[in-house]
C-alpha cells in the first residue's frame, strides 16, 4: 500500500511539474511571437521611413538638404532598440514636415519650432547620458505672429545639426544650448555648444548647410535678418534673429 500511495504522489508531482513545464514553454513561446511581431513592425516601419528618405529630393535652393543625414539618423535609430518606436514617431513627422510643409514658400514660427524639436529628439539618440543637452522656449503665444506664415521652411535645421555636429557627444563635460524665441515681433534662435576637441571628419561638399543658410536669408529676408557666428574660448556661438514685422511689412513690395 505505501509503495502504490508513494508511486501516486510521486506520479502526480510529475504531472504536476510537467503542467509547469508545458505552462512556461507555452508562455514563451507566445512572448517569442510576440516579439518576432513586434520586430516585424518595427522593419516595416523603418523601411517605409526609409523608403520617404529616398524619396526626398530638394532640388531648388530654399529646399536644399542632404538625404544622407537621415539615412544616417536611421542607422542611428536601429542600433538602440529602447528608444526605437518614439525616435521613429519623431523621424516621421520631421520626413513629413520636409517632404510636404517644405513646399510651402513661408511656414509659421509655431511649424518650424515644432520641427526643430522633433529634430532635436531624434538627436538625442547619439547623445551619452552625461551629456549635458539644454533646450528653453521664449515665445509669446499671444503674438499673432507666432501662427502667421513668415518663417521660411527649415530655416533652423543648419545651426542645430552643426552643433550636434561639432560637439563630442559622448563626453561627460560638453554640452549644448538651443534658445528658441518668438516675440516682440522676431523671431530668434541661439545655438552653443562646447567644440570637441576631437578633429571634425571633412567631408565632400561640407559647409553647404552654412552657404545654403546665408543665400536664403539674403534672398528672403533682405537686411531684415542678422545671422552672427563666434567663438567665445571653447564655445562656438550661433545667433540668428529674423524681423518678422520688417519682413511682412515689405512682403506685398515683392509682389
Amino acid at each position: 500500500m505505501e509503495t502504490s500511495s508513494t508511486f501516486a504522489i510521486l506520479f502526480f508531482i510529475t504531472l504536476v511539474i510537467a503542467a509547469i513545464l508545458v505552462g512556461c514553454v507555452a508562455y514563451l513561446i507566445g512572448r517569442l511571437r510576440k516579439s518576432e511581431q513586434v520586430k516585424g513592425d518595427m522593419q516595416a516601419r523603418f523601411q517605409t521611413l526609409e523608403h520617404k528618405v529616398d524619396a526626398l529630393q530638394l532640388e531648388t535652393l530654399e529646399s536644399r538638404l542632404n538625404p544622407h543625414l537621415f539615412k544616417n539618423i536611421l542607422n542611428s535609430i536601429q542600433s538602440h532598440a529602447y528608444q526605437t518606436y518614439f525616435a521613429l514617431d519623431k523621424l516621421a513627422n520631421v520626413l513629413d514636415y520636409i517632404l510636404y510643409e517644405s513646399r510651402n514658400r513661408f511656414v509659421t514660427p509655431q511649424e518650424e519650432i515644432e520641427f526643430a524639436m522633433n529634430l532635436i529628439e531624434i538627436n538625442k539618440v547619439k547623445v551619452s547620458p552625461l551629456f549635458e543637452l539644454k533646450v528653453k522656449t521664449k515665445i509669446n503665444e499671444e503674438e499673432a505672429f507666432y501662427t502667421q506664415r513668415l518663417l521660411a521652411p527649415l530655416i533652423s535645421i543648419d545651426l542645430i545639426e552643426n552643433a550636434f555636429k561639432h560637439a563630442d557627444l559622448q563626453s561627460g563635460d560638453a554640452f549644448i544650448s538651443i534658445v528658441f524665441e518668438c516675440r516682440d515681433h522676431t523671431f530668434a534662435l541661439t545655438v552653443s555648444n562646447k567644440i570637441s576637441s576631437k578633429a571634425a571628419l571633412r567631408k565632400e561638399k561640407s559647409g553647404i548647410g552654412a552657404e545654403t543658410l546665408e543665400q536664403r536669408l539674403k534672398l528672403i529676408y533682405k537686411d531684415h535678418f542678422k545671422l552672427d557666428r563666434f567663438t567665445e574660448g571653447d564655445v562656438f556661438i550661433a545667433h540668428l534673429k529674423i524681423n518678422l514685422l520688417e519682413h511682412k511689412a515689405q512682403m506685398p513690395a515683392a509682389r
